[in-house]
C-alpha cells in the first residue's frame, strides 16, 4: 500500500481511480477548490485527515476513514460506495452518507442534514447524530448506544434493530417496517404512524399522539410519558408499565396499563380492548 503523509491537496480529482493508498495527516483544502478527490477508488485508508472540499468519496470500494474530520463544506462526502469503516470521525457536511452499503461506524460525531438515505447494511455504535430525515428509505440497520436529535427520522426504513439509544425526534418511523427497539428512550410527537411490525421492548416513549394507524404493533413493558390520543386505528398488543394520558380508538388487540386518563371509543370499527389494574376515567377497562 502506498503511503502519503503530511500533504495538502486542492486540485480536482486529486486521486481519481487510485488503489491501495494510505493517506495520513493530510488535508483536502485550498484555493483550487477541487472536487471529488478520491472518486472511483478502492482499498483506501484515510487517517487523521482534514476534508474541506466537496464530494471526496464517491463510487469507492473498501474505504477506511479513521480519526478524521469532514467539515460543513465537505458536502455529500460518501455516495455510491461500499464496504466502509468510519471510526472516530466528524461528519459535518450535508448529505454525508447516501446510497452506500456495508457500512460500519463507531465513535463518530455526525451533524448532517439528510444523512444516510438509501443505505443498506449499516452498523452504527457509540455515535452522536443531528440530522433531518435521518436514514430515509434505508434497510438492514443496527444502532447501539446512539444519541440522535432531529426531525423525521427512519421514515420508510425496514429491517432495523435499535438498542440502548436515545432518540429525540419527531415523526420517527413513519411507514417503517420490521423494526425492533430495545432499552431505549424515544422523545417526540406522532411516533411511528403507518408503521408495520414495530416492536418496542423496555422502552420509554415521550410525546403526543404516538402509534396511530400502525399494523402489527407490539409494546413489551414500556413506559409512556405525556402520551395522549395513543393507538388511533392501530392493530396493537401492548403492556405499558405507567399510566397513560389517553387512548383513542385502537382498531384491534389488547392494551394493558395501570390506568388511563381517558379512553375514547367513538369509531364503530375500533374493537381494541384496554385492560387496567387501576382507575380509569370515562369508560371502564375491559
Amino acid at each position: 500500500m502506498k503511503l502519503i503523509e503530511d500533504q495538502t491537496f486542492d486540485i480536482e480529482r486529486a486521486f481519481y481511480g487510485e488503489k491501495d493508498l494510505c493517506l495520513k495527516n493530510c488535508s483536502f483544502d485550498g484555493p483550487a477548490d477541487g472536487e471529488s478527490a478520491l472518486k472511483e477508488c478502492s482499498n483506501i485508508e484515510i487517517e487523521n485527515t482534514f476534508c474541506n472540499l466537496r464530494y471526496p468519496f464517491w463510487h469507492d470500494h473498501h474505504l477506511k476513514i479513521h480519526r478524521s474530520e469532514l467539515t460543513a463544506l465537505c458536502r455529500a462526502a460518501l455516495w455510491y460506495s461500499d464496504h466502509l469503516e468510519i471510526i472516530k470521525t466528524k461528519l459535518h457536511g450535508i448529505k454525508a452518507l447516501r446510497e452506500c452499503s456495508d457500512v460500519t461506524m463507531a465513535d463518530c460525531d455526525i451533524i448532517s442534514a439528510e444523512f444516510g438515505w438509501s443505505v443498506r447494511n449499516l452498523n452504527m455504535r457509540c455515535c452522536t447524530a443531528e440530522s433531518e430525515y435521518f436514514m430515509l428509505r434505508s434497510e438492514n440497520l443496527y444502532l447501539s448506544d446512539v444519541r440522535f436529535r432531529g426531525k423525521y427520522s427512519f421514515q420508510y426504513t425496514r429491517d432495523i434493530t435499535i438498542e440502548n439509544c436515545v432518540l429525540d425526534t419527531k415523526d420517527a418511523f413513519w411507514h417503517a417496517s420490521n423494526v425492533t427497539v430495545k432499552n431505549s428512550t424515544i422523545r417526540g410527537e406522532y411516533l411511528a404512524w403507518y408503521s408495520d411490525s414495530l416492536t418496542l421492548v423496555h422502552c420509554k416513549i415521550i410525546g403526543t399522539q404516538p402509534f396511530c394507524y400502525c399494523k402489527n404493533l407490539r409494546l413489551i413493558d414500556c413506559e409512556m410519558v405525556d402520551a395522549d390520543l395513543c393507538f388511533e386505528r392501530s392493530e396493537v398488543n401492548a403492556t405499558i408499565t405507567t399510566p397513560v394520558v389517553s387512548i383513542k380508538n385502537p382498531l384491534s388487540g389488547t392494551i394493558y396499563a395501570p390506568s388511563v386518563g381517558e379512553i375514547i371509543m367513538d369509531d364503530k370499527n375500533a374493537k381494541g380492548k384496554v385492560s387496567c389494574s387501576g382507575k380509569t376515567k370515562n369508560k371502564p377497562c375491559a
